[in-house]
């Protein structure tokens, strides 16, 4: 159970319009918002927005949410995180994901096995080189440091840049229960892609259960303030049957597999069946009202003061708002909160 549930603002990818948006970021760090976070998949990248964001607040913290593995090399991201912690004043969260094989084989052009693997060898680059101690080297098969190979003059080295602090909180985005489990053992937080409010917390609760004290679950929630909560429903109804569809092979799809994790495999295998034959719109209709309704907040604000206790009951310790496009509705889950 949360004590106290706080508030973040997702962005999410880079907007057609920024003015609108650094409205709605001035907001967010007016009213008490705790972080705000921004993603990359194939387009925008993650880190410029928050540099440009931080540039225009005082107090919020900016978290990428996520930056792919397969983009940078550890040691670039430890370099990209020290210098954007220096020019926000300490203000960094740093987001990790895999991606999946698609983006990682066919943007990248590098492989995507053994993602977990990749990952606690990445954290730890990453954290040796914030921590600034040592020249790093590392000796695993993904990430070796110095490359054993090329020209053979290859050296460790100790980060030039002093970071600002030695320590900065990595959370990691993750779906399979193996992969949450490997947050919960390495990371200071878990960003998942979606979190029932009702069946979440038996979801995940052994993938969960050597989390550390202060562990962080920062938690994407659409929410939708409107008195037509069907209204308010179909639109995250399309959103999940994309994620179901669209993002991820047939054959290897992350998001498909965890909403049968929660219940609705049969469900599921009917909105994929139906994306993939071009049909989207009867593929969002076939999404479950319960499913849509469990991973966001809609309705009027009496319905959403209502089903904030779900959430306060569960493990998450930040709901990240997405969907929200209006300054005085962030202030209003603010004082709801």
């Amino acid at each position: 159970m949360t004590a106290d549930l706080k508030l973040g603002l997702n962005l999410g990818y880079w907007p057609a319009s920024p003015p609108p948006q650094l409205e709605l970021v001035r907001a967010a760090d007016d009213c008490g918002y705790d972080s705000l976070w921004t993603a990359e998949a194939w387009g925008s990248d993650a880190v410029s927005p928050l540099a440009w964001y931080g540039a225009h607040t005082k107090r919020i913290k900016l978290a990428t949410g996520l930056i792919q593995l397969s983009a940078r090399t550890p040691a670039c991201t430890a370099m990209t995180v020290a210098t954007l912690d220096h020019l926000s004043g300490g203000r960094v969260i740093l987001g990790l994901g895999v991606s999946g094989p698609q983006v990682v084989e066919g943007w990248y052009g590098v492989p995507f096995p053994k993602p977990l693997a990749r990952t606690r060898e990445y954290v730890d680059i990453v954290r040796r080189a914030l921590a600034r101690e040592d020249p790093v080297t590392a000796d695993g098969p993904h990430y070796p440091l110095p490359y054993p190979g090329g020209t053979g003059l290859g050296k460790p080295l100790k980060m030039i840049l002093h970071p600002l602090r030695a320590q900065v909180p990595i959370y990691l985005g993750a779906e399979g229960p193996r992969n949450v489990a490997l947050a919960a053992e390495i990371a200071d937080g878990w960003v998942p892609v979606f979190y029932h409010a009702d069946r979440g917390p038996k979801t995940y609760a052994d993938a969960l259960a050597a989390a550390r004290p202060g562990f962080e679950i920062a938690c994407p929630v659409t929410v939708s303030i409107t008195d037509d909560v069907a209204a308010g429903l179909e639109l995250v109804k399309w959103m999940v049957a994309f994620y179901i569809g669209g993002m991820g092979a047939k054959t290897a799809n992350f998001h498909f597999d965890l909403i049968g994790r929660l219940g609705y495999a049969q469900e599921a295998a009917e909105v994929q069946r139906l994306f993939l034959a071009g049909d989207r719109a009867a593929a969002a209709a076939a999404v479950p009202d319960d499913l849509a309704d469990g991973i966001a907040l809609v309705g009027p604000l009496a319905r959403i003061r209502e089903r904030l206790a779900l959430w306060r009951d569960s493990p998450v310790t930040t709901l990240l708002v997405g969907g929200i496009r209006d300054p005085a509705q962030l202030r209003v889950l603010a004082d709801l909160l």
